[in-house]
């Protein structure tokens, strides 16, 4: 295992696509839900132990081994809103793309011919991290920064919201990071010996209405 290789995955300049979406941020500004960093962390805090979770460990289990099919099919009855559906596979596909280039390796294409049009973006995230010699908490952690870090860089640009307090943002919730993943970890585990059932299905409800209704915009800065 090189955990340099994290370093390389986690990266916001590894072309992945993440740079195009705001993770529910954009939406929740309009909506006056965050106008600062305080809003800043707590709508990052919401995501992180709903949808960061869920995608955490589905991350985790994708790196484990678990059948990918399997995962997508989990992904998708976990993500009720098609919006954000849509936009799970957008990610994947253009997540696909780079680790292909990066780390080929068998079941990254074999998932790429299953899923054509994309496969969820976690489920990626995971066969990516495999494919890298990382193991699912590297898989997991890749997840929840991406989670919270998304939304953060978006919020710099929707607020100029001054890049220090962004950055003070994420600081502060590494603790919860490290447990969501400690959560997600485990979860993938069981889900390792068969039972896939048992990976979280948190919902966050308001992100799932904010992202139908902003996938309608005339005008958006972000793709979701």
């Amino acid at each position: 295992m090189s955990r340099a290789a994290l370093l390389v995955l986690a990266d916001g300049r590894f072309p992945a696509g993440g740079h195009a979406h705001s993770g529910g941020a954009e939406a929740a500004v309009k909506a006056g839900r965050v106008t600062g960093a305080a809003g800043l962390e707590e709508f990052c805090r919401g995501r992180l132990h709903t949808t960061g979770l869920v995608s955490a460990a589905l991350a985790a289990a994708a790196a484990l081994g678990v059948d990918p099919v399997l995962l997508d099919g989990a992904a998708d009855a976990r993500t009720p809103s098609p919006a954000l559906r849509v936009a799970a596979r957008k990610l994947g596909r253009q997540l696909m793309r780079a680790a292909r280039a990066t780390w080929p390796s068998a079941e990254l294409e074999a998932l790429a011919r299953e899923f054509p049009k994309g496969a969820h973006q976690p489920v990626v995230l995971g066969l990516a991290a495999r494919a890298a010699g990382l193991g699912p908490e590297d898989a997991a952690y890749c997840s929840v920064y991406e989670c919270v870090s998304g939304p953060a860089t978006a919020v710099v640009r929707l607020l100029s919201l001054d890049p220090f307090d962004a950055t003070g943002v994420l600081a502060r919730l590494a603790p919860e990071l490290d447990r969501v993943v400690d959560r997600a970890v485990e979860a993938a585990q069981v889900a390792a010996g068969g039972e896939v059932d048992a990976l979280p299905a948190v919902s966050a409800p308001m992100l799932e209405v904010s992202a139908e209704g902003h996938a309608g915009w005339a005008v958006r800065l972000f793709a979701s």
